[in-house]
């Protein structure tokens, strides 16, 4: 059976393999690194650990995957997913900026548990183990397929949500990891496919809620499942994406044809787009780093304040523009208003900004009446600009005697590419502190050790991994 062009593309590619550049690797380590101290701060969040409890645990002697950070012990879907959802719970790890932005870190759970269960497969059979350079190669293929998806496919502004650009790599790469041929991984991406979009609705108010943290690693460890399907023998669906009349672009698209704009190789992840700093939507960062620098001049005078004038891009203002009560944290960590109060306030911003704890704090929600957000075509231009992807804001703000502070203007967040020398001691600093949340100092020490030699050291996955584990 042929199969759409865009499956056979991307089935090619990741079937080929082709050696990554060396500063894609570079960067991929950077990532695994970031993603994995996500996760480890994520594991002090009840609601999420409740979560990711496996529905049948096992042992790693019965073939289990350890979820990073955690006792449990699961098969390979359900530590798919449950590494998936720590290191996505926080709303830290990296993510891409294009017309249909998304978060990449969110194959990490599933290339995890796809190598580690192959792994385990190839020394029962006396072969060498995968080794962590074999999981930055297959993280390189992931993040391209979905960030070269984004930069042309918009399903959000169909109503749907990006989870789909999420499970089509994680099925493709995942059935290279444990195996596939080229047909096979053909075949998954088509399964991915027919699984169709979500709605996107559980990302925007009123219903922004967990289940935005956890949609994508659902969507690949769906991705996992799939190819396993399809390596026990399940046939394909080729024509799943152009059928004239059942086909996901007639059916959900109005015949809009998915393509790519650019051949598949290195770029998203040698343009990836990490939160270095602060957590919370990639669309408010810049305006987080305006309002952090405008503390100083602020803090003295927030009774004072008689407007606060943010100028953001169209993508931001329909994601995180939010008026009126903000029900829970992933709530919170979506609304451009209250990361600015937070910065503004404090002068800073963590993850516990987000509870309820500091949202009682009755001044927020007066900052945030106080706020005007108008769009600045320059800026909604600068973001759908593929040269230039800015994710720009700016804030200047009036005082009630007219005074007025400097307009603050940030074009890229910190960890954007055109910052990555400056951004560096930053991923650095929240790699130490994410495991010092919860590891002791002696692991803490040693995973950072391991972090600064780089990534060139043919280390055996299960063993890279073993420091962050619970169970070590």
């Amino acid at each position: 059976m042929a199969n759409d062009p865009l499956t056979e593309q991307i089935a090619a590619y990741v079937q080929a393999g082709r050696a990554p550049s060396p500063a894609a690797l570079e960067v991929a380590w950077l990532a695994l690194f970031d993603a994995l101290g996500c996760a480890m701060a994520a594991t002090r969040v009840p609601e999420c650990l409740r979560l990711i409890a496996p529905l049948v645990p096992c042992t790693v002697a019965q073939g289990g995957i350890p979820i990073v950070g955690t006792a449990y012990i699961a098969e390979p879907l359900s530590a798919a997913f449950g590494t998936g959802c720590l290191v996505r719970w926080l709303d830290f790890s990296d993510t891409w900026v294009a017309l249909e932005t998304g978060h990449p870190s969110d194959h990490i759970g599933t290339l995890l548990a796809a190598a580690l269960y192959e792994s385990g497969r190839r020394q029962a059979r006396g072969e060498d183990a995968l080794t962590v350079a074999d999981l930055l190669h297959a993280m390189v293929a992931a993040y391209e397929i979905q960030g070269i998806l984004g930069l042309t496919n918009h399903p959000s502004g169909a109503g749907f949500d990006h989870a789909a650009f999420v499970r089509v790599p994680s099925a493709a790469v995942a059935a290279k990891l444990l195996g596939a041929d080229e047909r096979q991984i053909a075949a998954a991406v088509s399964h991915a496919w027919c699984d169709g979009h979500p709605l996107r609705v559980y990302r925007q108010a009123p219903n922004a809620g967990p289940r935005k943290s956890w949609a994508g690693p659902d969507a690949s460890a769906r991705g996992l499942q799939l190819a396993f399907r399809v390596l026990a023998g399940a046939l394909g669906c080729g024509t799943v994406l152009t059928d004239p009349i059942w086909g996901m672009e007639a059916r959900q698209f109005n015949g809009k044809a998915f393509t790519l704009a650019r051949p598949l190789g290195s770029y998203v992840m040698e343009n990836l787009l990490f939160k270095a700093a602060y957590p919370g939507v990639v669309h408010a960062q810049t305006a987080l780093e305006a309002a952090i620098a405008l503390h100083p001049a602020v803090r003295d005078r927030l009774d004072t304040i008689d407007r606060i004038r943010l100028r953001s891009y169209a993508t931001a203002i329909r994601i995180t523009r939010k008026s009126g009560p903000l029900a829970n944290p992933a709530d919170r960590d979506h609304c451009l208003q209250y990361m600015v109060a937070l910065g503004l306030l404090k002068g800073q911003l963590s993850e516990d900004d987000f509870l309820d704890s500091t949202a009682r704090d009755p001044r927020i929600n007066a900052l945030r009446d106080r706020m005007v957000v108008e769009e600045d075509p320059g800026y909604t231009s600068a973001f759908l600009d593929p040269t230039v992807r800015a994710c720009a804001n700016s804030i200047q703000i009036t005082f009630q005697d007219g005074s007025c502070t400097e307009r603050v203007e940030i074009l890229q967040p910190i960890g954007h590419a055109s910052r990555r020398t400056e951004g560096l001691p930053y991923l650095r600093r929240k790699l130490e502190r994410n495991l010092a949340l919860t590891l002791p100092d002696d692991r803490t020490r040693d995973i950072l050790a391991t972090f600064e030699q780089g990534w060139r050291r043919a280390l055996p996955l299960r063993a890279f991994l073993h420091p962050f584990c619970a169970s070590q």
